[in-house]
Parts: structure tokens; sequence; C-alpha cells
């Protein structure tokens, strides 16, 4: 469905934050019988309806908004409406089509497109391909749920979006080239169960991708990839996935101790030209490199601008960003870790210093066992400073390690403190809360906020 089959029927955008403003503003010149923009609860995302947007779309409400929705032909719908609310069910009873903007918007434009997804990895990935692409002269707009709606994006040569679990899942066009970063149950509040995660998830390459590159370590998202036969696989991250298979980048210690970027046999640049920490950032680097080469760039020959360009790449905050600090206590803001195994990550990354983690959030029932497995097998010493609600699960989970110090805290501000207490000058002070910010802040930037306020107002 693209927008121009919206022409003439009676469409419904439900959700009223950015991307069904810009819904709206998509969908109004088309030329529907009608449009109306419903909001069934408010939200903090929510934007003020007047004006233009009331005139284009009037506005319905609460539970009587139900009845607007049965009535339309098509639905579309902000991604924060998931397939388990009620309403939902509803429309799927009544046959009613149900899509997104990202849906018509690919419709459209999915063979100049890149499209990123993975439970971690896919903001660094989309900004890395991007980046990459500008610095070898391919032109492109980064998009998505990393910044602009889609519908909102300007006319340009090459897309690289960034998709979330909820913009893949009404997709029926694949972009040119998928990307996967990586695969861990997640929202499944929304999804309804971690089968049904995955399967929204990979909706993504269920429509006739050309390519499909991939992170190959990733067990979970290989076993997936397996059970759809004869997609157009090119692996990325392992020196040889298989027998007579197309070199692959991937990053390899050297008999001096360096470690190097590598395509196949070929050494690109060393490891230490890619500013970003952590072993899954070599995997993301890897995963972009293969995007690249998908669309035709020689990495061999253009590797020292690529090398070049990675000095220059733009920071995305919430991701293992560092907070300097007088007193030589390094505090980093990893806000955006809502599951076990970007904290796994994050912990990884900086289990070399003395190391203080702050874990906790909203509590959705998510196993931390592969958290605890991750701190026995490596045998990470470190403080846990549990904070409500899932932090005190957590912490029962690790008590029993004795590697880890546990301590609980009645909010973030307070572990800051303590972390700041316990964590000696050259140390580590790591906001990696496993979990979402839902309940107790109003998203993954607020928590952020409300940490590096913590960090200014205990210093000194």
């Amino acid at each position: 469905m693209q927008l121009a089959d919206l022409r003439g029927r009676r469409v419904a955008v439900w959700g009223t934050g950015r991307e069904g403003v810009a819904a709206i503003n998509a969908i109004a010149p088309v030329g529907p019988a009608e449009l109306v923009a419903v909001m069934d609860r408010e939200t903090y995302a929510a934007k003020p309806w007047t004006g233009r947007l009331a005139e284009l779309a009037p506005l319905h409400t609460g539970p009587a908004a139900l009845d607007v929705l049965l009535r339309s032909d098509v639905v579309v719908r902000s991604p924060v409406i998931g397939e388990t609310h009620p309403w939902v069910v509803r429309l799927r009873e009544r046959d009613i089509p149900i899509t997104s903007g990202t849906a018509l918007w690919m419709a459209e434009h999915a063979a100049g497109t890149i499209g990123v997804t993975g439970s971690k990895g896919k903001s660094t990935t989309t900004n890395l391909i991007s980046h990459l692409l500008s610095a070898v002269d391919r032109p492109n707009v980064m998009g998505g749920n990393i910044g602009v709606p889609v519908l909102d994006l300007p006319p340009a040569p090459r897309y690289v979006l960034e998709l979330s679990m909820y913009q893949c899942a009404d997709l029926t066009d694949s972009p040119e080239v998928a990307v996967l970063t990586s695969l861990a149950p997640e929202h499944l509040d929304w999804a309804g169960g971690e089968a049904e995660y995955y399967r929204h998830k990979l909706n993504l390459v269920d429509h006739g991708p050309r390519w499909v590159a991939f992170n190959a370590h990733d067990t979970r998202l290989r076993a997936e990839l397996a059970a759809r036969p004869g997609l157009p696989l090119l692996p990325a991250g392992t020196a040889s996935p298989e027998v007579g298979a197309e070199p692959t980048f991937h990053v390899a210690d050297e008999p001096d101790g360096t470690r190097w970027v590598r395509l196949g046999d070929e050494r690109l640049f060393p490891r230490t030209a890619l500013p970003l920490v952590g072993r899954h950032n070599e995997g993301n680097l890897c995963v972009a490199l293969t995007a690249l080469r998908a669309v035709g760039v020689d990495c061999v020959a253009e590797r020292d601008r690529l090398a070049a360009a990675l000095a220059t790449l733009p920071v995305l905050e919430h991701r293992l960003t560092p907070i300097e600090d007088p007193s030589g206590i390094t505090f980093v803001d990893d806000s955006l870790s809502t599951i076990p195994q970007s904290a796994i990550h994050a912990i990884e990354a900086y289990a070399g210093r003395p190391l203080t983690v702050i874990v906790g959030g909203e509590d959705r029932g998510v196993d931390y066992t592969p958290l605890r497995d991750f701190l026995a097998e490596q045998e990470i010493v470190a403080t846990l400073i549990g904070i409500p609600d899932s932090g005190p699960r957590i912490l029962d989970v690790v008590k029993d390690l004795g590697t880890i110090t546990t301590l609980a805290a009645e909010d973030l501000p307070e572990a800051v403190r303590l972390g700041r207490e316990r964590t000696p000058a050259g140390g580590v002070v790591l906001l990696s809360p496993a979990a979402p910010s839902y309940g107790r802040f109003d998203n993954y930037a607020h928590r952020s906020r409300v940490f590096r306020q913590a960090i200014e107002e205990t210093a000194g």
C-alpha cells in the first residue's frame, strides 16, 4: 500500500506524536475521503492538536475513538500502538487494514534504502553506514527511528534508516539492503511474546531484499535467518563463516598484539581507528562495512578514506557516552541499555577498570540469567547498584557471585551518590540499566538527564 492508495478512502491516523503528525501531513494532500486523528490515551510524546493539524484531521480521544477506528477503511498507526492493544485486536477481527507511515513510505522508496534493525546496535550501525557512505562520496539521508520520521525525509539518492521492531512490523516491502545487528527478547508486551517479537523484527527481510547484511556472531539471529531459506545473506564479523564463502569483514588480533579490521585476509585499518569502545561496536562496524559493500563501495580501495572518516564519526548520546569528572572517575551514560545483553556489552567494554554498574528500571519480567552467567564466566569484579523497579531482582540473581558486590538504592540520584563513594579515581560508574526507563522516567533521554544532574549535584 502506497500513499496514493489512500485517495478517496476513510483514513484514521492513530497516535499524535511526531510520527502521527508526519502521517497527517503526508496523507492530507493525497485526497482521502476522510482523514481523522485518534488518541486513545495521553502520552508524553503527544503533540498539541490545534491550528492546521486540527483542520486537516479532527482529533478523537478516549474510549469513543474506537468507533472512529472501526468505521475507517485504513488505520495508520504510530509505533507505540502494539499488537496486544485490545483495539488492534478488534481491528484485526474486522479485517480493517493496519499500516504505518514507515510502511507507506517504504512501498515507494525501498529500492534506494538501507534499512537497519536489531535489538541493540541499530542506531550506531545506522550512524556508521550513513557517515561512511558520505565519506566516499555516496550522498545519503539518515532518518527513521534515529531522527526524522521517514514521511518527513527530503528527496535523496539513497536513504539509511534505523528501524525499530514497531516500524518493521507493518512493512510489505523490504529495503534494498536489510541490515541486522542482533536479536534478543525485547518489547514483548507490544509483540505478544518472544516468537512474535522475532517475527515482527525480521519482517524487514520477508519481502524481497536484494541483500541481507547481518552479524554472524549472533546465534539467535543466525538461527532465525536459517529458518528463512533463500535469503541473499552477507555475514559479517567472522573470519570464515563457511567454507567457500566470500571474504567477510572481521576484526582480528595480529602477532604484534594489535587488532586490525580485515576483509578476509586483507588488512584495512587498525581497530584504533574506531573511536567507539567495546567488541560489540567492532561487530557493528563490520556489519556497516558489509552494507557499504552491498551497495558497491570498494572498501579495500577506500580503506584510507574510511579510516579517516571514523575519526569524525558523530557521537550518539546515551550509548556508552563517557562523562569525565574532576574526581578522576569516568561516568558513562548508557541509558539506552534496556536489555541484559546490552548491559553485558557495556560491562565488557569497561571490565579492565574499577567498575560500578547501576542497573534496574521498568520490570517487564525479563530473564537476567544471561547477565549473571556472563559475570560468572568472565569473573567480572564489580559493584552492582540496583534501582527500582527491577534492580532488586537483578541483585538477587547475582548475589551469590563472589566477585560482585551488591547495593540497593531508592532512586537514580542515590545510586550515583553511592557510585561516587564506592568507586576510586580511575574507575568507572556505568549507567547501563538493562531495563526500560518507563514508569519513573518519560523515556531513556529523561533518565539520562537525571543521571547527569545527579553527577553534577554530587561533585565536590
